[in-house]
């Protein structure tokens, strides 16, 4: 079977991998110590392995060494990839989209993630940023006040903006704010409405007859930002390539936008998916805003990061010391290990570190300590930058405006 009847035919809610694994925009567990299987996920959603080809291709157009979220495998996988490296050589134009729950009112370092990768990528390409805020979405799961969504919308926004996003290239909006004001946000989502029955959403997204309409009617919500008339103000009336780096939970989201696009005359939106970020407890499930001891969030100080990180931050190592010595540890369950995978750029420590643990030569409790030390910086700088934003300079993000995008017309 071909690769797009696969993406097309996987469009069901039971994302469940194997027995053991599920995998759904909601609900992400694993009943493996090292969490889940992406090669049967990718077998299973129709997605193509991010492999060393489409890395060596990366380089040679872009002159940038991939990032090493790439060279980690922790984006792994994508969807018409080379189709947007082609655009790039050929000087035509994409866009990157890519969005956030605001659940909480601070994010927590597995959000970090998606933003981090989009503003290298977005540094790497030149290219507008669009970031949803779907606070509607969290009023209708998280049964919260309007105001308070919008509320809880600013306060990530800030967490973002922190990342280092420039106002030039780049749109914040709330969907509670913006759909209200944009016209062509609602049209594209009824043009995507009408493209989708009720029987498919179902099977999609695992909608009940219980649930609420709000929950049903969503999903066209977070598809119609990767249709570019959904920004007339950016994109004017041109047709462009959206290119959406997320985790992978989100796929079924896009799965479905990529049925639709041709539909309604756009091309189908490309994404690169990155595994999850575990939880302090360990990689069976992903760290989640609802469990603060699952979490470090970026409003946590100095100590609290180390007492977090010591007390539950799930060891691969062994019960005593000296078994650790003989046997060594599992970087493959050891959370510690596994974060240090995320923000520990240097390729060289991080290999002595996984010898060295893997040999038993560095014991569980150092291996914390290499992490507190790379985590408090990297929190305290954010927290840095965060202070320093007011509602004045968070407004500059939220305006829709032109960002100076141009269509090469040779």
């Amino acid at each position: 079977m071909a690769a797009e009847q696969v993406e097309i035919n996987s469009l069901t809610l039971n994302e469940t991998i194997n027995d053991e694994d599920v995998v759904t925009p909601w609900d992400v567990s694993s009943k493996n110590d090292s969490g889940i299987d992406y090669d049967k996920l990718i077998k299973k959603f129709g997605s193509s392995k991010i492999d060393e080809e489409l890395l060596a291709r990366f380089e040679k157009i872009t002159g940038k060494k991939p990032h090493h979220f790439l060279r980690r495998g922790i984006f792994f996988s994508h969807r018409d990839m080379h189709t947007v490296l082609t655009l790039y050589e050929q000087g035509k134009p994409f866009y990157l989209y890519t969005g956030r729950g605001p659940s909480s009112d601070s994010i927590h370092l597995g959000h970090l993630i998606p933003f981090l990768f989009c503003k290298w990528l977005q540094d790497v390409f030149q290219v507008p940023l669009v970031i949803q805020l779907t606070d509607d979405e969290k009023a209708i799961w998280k049964n919260l006040k309007i105001e308070d969504a919008i509320k809880l919308a600013y306060n990530n926004a800030k967490d973002i903006i922190a990342i280092g996003f420039k106002p030039e290239n780049t749109f914040i909006f709330s969907n509670l704010e913006h759909i209200g004001t944009n016209p062509s946000f609602y049209q594209n989502m009824i043009r995507i409405q009408k493209c989708v029955t009720f029987n498919q959403v179902k099977g999609i997204f695992g909608f009940g007859d219980s649930d609420p309409v709000a929950k049903i009617a969503f999903p066209p919500t977070q598809a119609a930002p990767a249709i570019s008339s959904t920004f007339p103000f950016i994109f004017k009336n041109a047709k462009v390539q959206c290119l959406i780096p997320c985790a992978i939970d989100q796929d079924p989201y896009f799965r479905m936008t990529r049925d639709i696009a041709p539909r309604i005359g756009y091309p189908k939106p490309a994404l690169m998916h990155s595994i999850f970020f575990p939880a302090l407890q360990g990689p069976k499930t992903k760290m989640s805003a609802s469990s603060d001891n699952s979490a470090i969030f970026l409003t946590d100080t100095a100590k609290q990061i180390k007492n977090k990180v010591n007390k539950y931050a799930f060891s691969g190592g062994q019960a005593t010391i000296e078994e650790h010595r003989q046997l060594g540890g599992n970087c493959d369950v050891d959370v510690s290990y596994q974060w240090l995978r995320f923000f520990l750029e240097d390729d060289e420590k991080l290999e002595q570190l996984r010898k060295g643990y893997t040999s038993g030569e560095i014991l569980t409790g150092e291996l914390k300590k290499e992490l507190i030390n790379v985590l408090q910086p990297l929190v305290a700088t954010h927290q840095a930058i965060r202070s320093k934003l007011t509602d004045d300079i968070v407004k500059q993000y939220m305006v829709p405006r032109d960002l100076g995008f141009v269509i090469n017309t040779k």
